[in-house]
């Protein structure tokens, strides 16, 4: 038997009624990526996989209710908080942040760094949903959303970005399985300054030296080369599996010190295909 679980939301004046159905899964019998439920919003019921980032988005607090309020994710706060303690021993402070947050989503990232006083954060995502339930949520958070795929951004928004002159960068919980590849997180470490703060998680398995998506062995040679100068690496619980198993990732903060050669992001291009 699954469960079945009952939640009304309230999002920017918008009342929904969900009744969310999670399966009965036995731990490693799922991957992170394979996690589904249904969902029966005014009597209607689909199925939607959990990174199937578009649909999730259209509903009106479903993102919270299963990664917050059914998984336990703390990633927000959690990379949030360890930007701040090193910021505090820095002589920079948050209020002098101007953030660019990769992989933006609903602004869940956004609303922490504002709340924690940032002066200016603007979001990117390639799903066009994201910045609609961003919106729609959180209006007012980000000071501008751009959709777009960070390894082909039309000119203007290229120029735009680049006229921001950002001095952090932060990607929570959007980095492996696909959903922002090596090089679009390589282009946009080359959107900000020098030197700049970089705050970001990844799930522990793609740092291994078995991982298959190319991060491990592209942070390790950011960090190597000096490229990145890493200040604080904290692993963590992300949040529970369907099966109530802990997901540990990996919270990274640090400094950017140059940009990453234009020959690498050639070299991610080609080994991508």
């Amino acid at each position: 038997m699954g469960v079945v679980e009952r939640t009304t939301t309230q999002q920017s004046q918008a009342t929904e009624d969900l009744e969310v159905h999670f399966p009965a899964v036995q731990t490693g019998t799922l991957d992170q990526d394979e996690e589904w439920c249904t969902v029966a919003v005014n009597g209607s019921r689909r199925k939607i996989r959990f990174h199937d980032y578009d649909q999730v988005f259209e509903v009106p607090g479903l993102y919270e209710h299963l990664f917050y309020e059914k998984l336990k994710c703390n990633s927000p706060e959690t990379v949030c908080t360890l930007l701040e303690e090193e910021l505090a021993e820095s002589d920079d402070s948050v209020s002098d942040l101007t953030v660019l947050d990769v992989g933006a989503g609903n602004g869940m990232v956004g609303e922490e760094l504002v709340n924690r006083g940032a002066e200016s954060v603007v979001g990117i995502d390639i799903i066009e949903a994201a910045r609609d339930a961003a919106r729609r949520d959180r209006p007012g958070i980000y000071e501008d959303y751009f959709v777009a795929d960070l390894t082909d951004l039309p000119r203007h928004v290229a120029r735009q970005l680049d006229d921001a002159q950002f001095n952090c960068l932060t990607s929570v919980a959007a980095l492996g399985y696909g959903d922002i590849p090596t090089a679009a997180f390589a282009r946009a470490f080359n959107l900000i300054s020098t030197p700049s703060w970089v705050a970001f998680n990844i799930k522990e398995d793609f740092l291994k030296d078995t991982d298959t998506t190319g991060f491990a062995g592209f942070i390790r040679r950011m960090i190597d080369s000096g490229i990145l100068k890493v200040r604080l690496m904290r692993r963590y619980r992300h949040r529970l599996s369907l099966a109530g198993e802990p997901l540990y990732y990996v919270g990274i903060v640090g400094r950017k010190q140059r940009d990453v050669p234009e020959s690498w992001l050639e070299e991610v291009r080609e080994a991508a295909g």
